[in-house]
């Protein structure tokens, strides 16, 4: 089982910038892909962004590629979601996700563990 506690969401202007944390506890951290999902009320979750275990392949989803940027700190249990130039679109509930395959895809269905969400409200 692994643990995965979001943290970092909050209420911004649009362009500001946040940093979402998620922090993993459980089984090692460091052998699965992370990815970062949101969803907005009345709407299917969306892909937002992963990163596999060694950090060295990413994939970002439509709306977040060019503003957002997924990192990890293996040795801290712990994945990043840097959000800038922040729009009213991307209020959502973000959530973070681990995947034991290590296929850093953009499903859902990919990812065997979730966090509860840190909700993002952009205001206009």
């Amino acid at each position: 089982q692994v643990q995965l506690v979001e943290s970092g969401g909050g209420l911004v202007q649009a362009g500001d910038s946040l940093r979402l944390s998620c922090a993993a506890s459980g089984r090692t951290f460091s052998n699965y892909a992370m990815g970062w999902f949101r969803q907005a009320p009345g709407k299917e979750r969306e892909f937002v962004a992963t990163i596999t275990w060694s950090g060295s392949w990413l994939r970002y989803g439509v709306s977040s590629k060019g503003r957002f940027t997924i990192s990890r700190d293996n040795a801290k249990n712990t994945v990043y979601l840097q959000m800038n130039s922040l729009k009213p679109e991307d209020t959502a509930v973000y959530y973070c996700a681990a995947d034991p395959t290590n296929l850093a895809q953009s499903s859902t269905h990919d990812y065997a563990y979730w966090g509860q969400g840190t909700q993002v409200t952009v205001s206009s």
